[in-house]
């Protein structure tokens, strides 16, 4: 097996048992949208966690420009699923069905038989089946495996919204791989248009060399004649899914698939030459130069990629499976009364395990004693239900003798079944203190 079909197998693989594993009573990758919850590897994510999405946004994508800078359309070629599930699902399915692409095409220019009619018919009702499976595996990225076999299980009429979503989703899929195919990267991808500025000539891509190819001619028995040991057998163009020459030099169309690496390959050792005339190498290595690695755009792209790890795997290391926030009470900012000043608030908290839980609340004042300042609206701790939220008030209040003016207010969210605690500032305000003493004057 060929290291571009293992890895394709592997990735497959990967994609398909990844809702299955389980990872502390959850898929490994589970996407839970109708509740909000998205759960990575272990770690629960809440709507609130959103922002961390930008991360791996960014990351993926100055991994992918890194990448390209080195070894130019590598993920088109290697890892894009347009390009694993067509060269080594589908296609697969049409050479174990109707046979390579020179038996292909004469089952295409000849008449309809039964062979023929049977074999098309098998193609496609397999192709459906396939597109089907994938569609339900990408269900269950969002509703989970024992869900997806219950759903499949019972009347689509008890879960319409999803069944409209497998056929669309089967639909599309079997459109794609059994009729846009590679339309897709060369009309609708930016990618391939984005890879002009990615790339130089020490990228390291599939080329031809023309200095050992050239010029072209039939093969010879003699090792003479000034011909290059290219015999123009156009086995290249034939293998290549985007139909372009590679010996014409690096376009738009190729999606780096290594398809005329192998035929090249194959035709030379039937030939009795070696390996490489279509190979992996940068335009300067095809032209007898040296490939450079190290060079401006790629030390770019390392810094860039350094810093976003550094900074995700800092935020990651910060998550906590509850969250805080704490704003003031709509109405007056305060409130005075006889004996007090008064502040409410509102303490949200958010539970983003999947059990219940308790918390309870703190208050303080940092770097100093608040004298009598007391805390009413949290008489017990809060329940909190496994990826639920819950508000509760929260007063503070302190003697107006001993108001002498704003002062930062610490909220501790304390969680009673496990080690956490959460903090959030804010300001306890009032009215002018001179005031306040002027008033309680009078009163004397």
């Amino acid at each position: 097996m060929s290291a571009r079909r293992l890895s394709a197998v592997l990735l497959v693989a990967v994609y398909v048992l990844l809702p299955w594993i389980p990872v502390r009573g959850k898929p490994a990758v589970f996407l839970d949208v109708a509740n909000l919850r998205f759960h990575f590897f272990g770690l629960t994510f809440a709507a609130q966690d959103l922002w961390l999405a930008f991360f791996l946004i960014t990351g993926l994508g100055f991994t992918l420009f890194f990448v390209t800078a080195l070894f130019g359309r590598l993920w088109c070629g290697w890892a894009c699923p347009q390009t694993i599930f067509l060269e080594h699902v589908y296609r697969r399915i049409e050479l174990w069905i109707e046979g390579d692409a020179a038996t292909r095409r004469r089952l295409d220019a000849g008449e309809w038989t039964a062979e023929k009619t049977w074999k098309r018919g098998a193609k496609h009702v397999a192709s459906i089946l396939v597109s089907l499976a994938i569609a339900h595996v990408l269900l269950a990225y969002f509703v989970s495996i024992p869900e997806v076999l219950r759903m499949v299980t019972h009347s689509p009429g008890e879960h319409w919204g999803v069944f409209l979503f497998i056929v669309v989703a089967t639909t599309m899929l079997y459109l794609n791989f059994v009729w846009f195919r590679e339309q897709l990267c060369i009309i609708l991808c930016p990618y391939g248009r984005l890879q002009s500025a990615l790339i130089d000539d020490n990228s390291v891509v599939i080329g031809y060399d023309a200095r050992r190819g050239e010029p072209r001619g039939a093969l010879r028995s003699s090792g003479g004649d000034g011909v290059g040991d290219c015999i123009d057998c156009f086995r290249c163009v034939q293998v290549c899914p985007t139909g372009i020459d590679i010996r014409e030099g690096l376009q738009l169309e190729c999606i780096a698939c290594s398809a005329c690496i192998d035929a090249c390959d194959q035709v030379m050792d039937r030939v009795g030459k070696p390996r490489g005339l279509i190979r992996y190498d940068s335009m300067n290595g095809l032209a007898g130069g040296k490939t450079r690695f190290f060079r401006p755009r790629v030390v770019l792209y390392s810094v860039l990629l350094l810093v976003g790890a550094v900074v995700a795997t800092l935020s990651v290391l910060r998550y906590e499976s509850a969250s805080l926030s704490v704003v003031r009470m709509q109405g007056a900012p305060y409130y005075v009364d006889d004996a007090t000043v008064r502040n409410q608030f509102l303490v949200r908290v958010v539970n983003k395990q999947d059990v219940d839980d308790s918390f309870d609340v703190r208050v303080s004042v940092p770097g100093e004693v608040a004298v009598g300042l007391t805390v009413a609206g949290w008489d017990e701790p809060l329940k909190v239900g496994g990826g639920e939220e819950s508000v509760r008030p929260l007063v503070v209040s302190i003697p107006r003798a001993s108001y002498d003016g704003k002062f930062p207010l610490k909220i501790e969210l304390i969680g009673t079944g496990r080690e956490l605690t959460l903090a959030r500032e804010t300001e306890f305000v009032g009215p002018d203190p001179r005031l306040l003493k002027e008033h309680v004057s009078d009163d004397r």
